[in-house]
């Protein structure tokens, strides 16, 4: 198994991305739980067995070496619930956002705000319609979009995101359960070190 143990720099990095350009590298698509971890196991693109043991929280367009290879990081979409409130004027718009805001912060969900759009994470569909329906005023919109994981992050709007479409790792679109901010939360899915064991 390869194990990518060194931060490189960022694609952002114009020397670090002509590197990418000009060498055989690795794509490892991270969700959002797994971008957080110290250490966890995965699978490259090319179905490449890779560990991961890097002391910082991965962003999309990081990059690292495995034995002298660079392993790029590509962050996977996460699918949100959009509300849309330019429909709504009035006392009622005021009234749905803090009834909104009052339930995603009782069950400790996370929320972004940009302009009249709300995003909530939609691990659970079902469940997020029917918490969130009854508490909307007539006009508002509801939509699902993927977007990037990092849009829940402290409060940062949608443009907080970062495409790297000329270098082959850009828009990413899978569904994945994940999404939460600075909580943190066990999940179903797999946890397993890099020894395949679990993640302590």
């Amino acid at each position: 198994m390869l194990v990518a143990d060194e931060f490189v720099g960022t694609l952002d990095d114009p020397d670090i991305a002509a590197r990418v350009d000009g060498e055989a590298t690795l794509t490892v698509t991270v969700d959002d739980v797994e971008r957080r971890r110290s250490r966890f196991r995965t699978t490259a693109e090319d179905g490449t067995d890779m560990g991961v043991v890097v002391a910082r929280e991965l962003s999309d367009g990081d990059v690292l070496a495995a034995d002298g290879t660079l392993v790029v990081v590509s962050l996977a979409a996460t699918t949100a619930m959009v509300l849309d409130f330019s429909g709504v004027t009035g006392t009622d718009a005021v009234t749905a956002a803090l009834e909104l805001g009052h339930v995603v912060g009782n069950r400790h969900r996370d929320l972004a705000v940009d302009g009249d759009r709300a995003y909530l994470p939609a691990q659970r569909r079902e469940r997020l319609e029917a918490t969130v329906r009854p508490l909307l005023p007539e006009g508002v919109t509801v939509s699902y979009e993927d977007v990037p994981p990092t849009l829940f992050d402290d409060g940062e709007g949608p443009d907080h995101s970062h495409e790297h479409d000329d270098h082959g790792h850009g828009d990413h679109s899978h569904d994945h359960d994940h999404g939460h901010g600075d909580h943190s939360h066990d999940h179903d899915g797999d946890s397993r070190g890099i020894d395949g064991g679990a993640e302590s």
